[in-house]
């Protein structure tokens, strides 16, 4: 419950400003209200949804603030991760991130892309011998996935992230700390280059655009 509808909001499915209904939501589903409460309330603690008493629950607008915390934990866990990570993997480990890849450039879809590139990072983190630092970083992702989604559209933004992806398995393949950490980093930071963009073409998606 709580992964599909935060799944729609951060495909836009439901925009922000948009009311969600608990009963009509409840309906679609076919459940009762109350995983439905319970699953929105969970989104309220990732700052995607409002819940204002007496009128609703309302999809937030995109908070930049937001986006750049969700990177700032992002980068400082992932990167820290991905050192590690080029200690440790061996050849298996190498072949089965190539393996993610090979799957990434056959999609034909942003949402399997985006599942696949979760499945690449949630696995750098447990090569690491901390997995958490996954769990903690999609807990704290609710903006920064929104941006990452609108991104895909974009021209030759996909296949960029797919190449950069291939130089951060190479660092690791090479059990070269620095350069992965440097080739994460950079790739992490790539999906803030897109940020003006989709504020320009998209105003009224974020708190600010007033």
């Amino acid at each position: 419950m709580y992964a599909a509808l935060r799944a729609a909001i951060v495909a836009a499915e439901f925009e922000p400003g948009q009311r969600l209904s608990e009963n009509e939501l409840a309906a679609q589903l076919g459940v009762s209200r109350t995983p439905v409460r319970e699953a929105l309330a969970r989104l309220r603690d990732d700052r995607l949804v409002d819940i204002v008493p007496q009128l609703g629950t309302f999809v937030t607008p995109i908070s930049v603030a937001a986006v750049m915390d969700a990177q700032f934990v992002r980068e400082a866990l992932e990167c820290a991760a991905v050192r590690l990570a080029a200690q440790r993997a061996d050849a298996a480990d190498v072949a089965r991130l190539r393996a993610i890849i090979a799957r990434q450039r056959a999609v034909d879809s942003p949402e399997a892309f985006l599942k696949l590139d979760d499945e690449l990072h949630a696995e750098l983190c447990a090569l690491s011998g901390h997995g958490v630092a996954w769990t903690i970083t999609l807990r704290a992702n609710g903006h920064l996935d929104r941006i990452r989604r609108l991104s895909l559209p974009q021209p030759r933004y996909l296949p960029q992230m797919i190449d950069e992806h291939e130089q951060v398995v190479d660092a690791i393949a090479a059990s070269n700390p620095d350069a992965a950490e440097a080739a994460l980093r950079h790739h992490l930071r790539m999906v803030l280059s897109e940020l003006p963009g989709i504020r320009h073409d998209r105003p009224g998606y974020f708190e600010d655009h007033g």
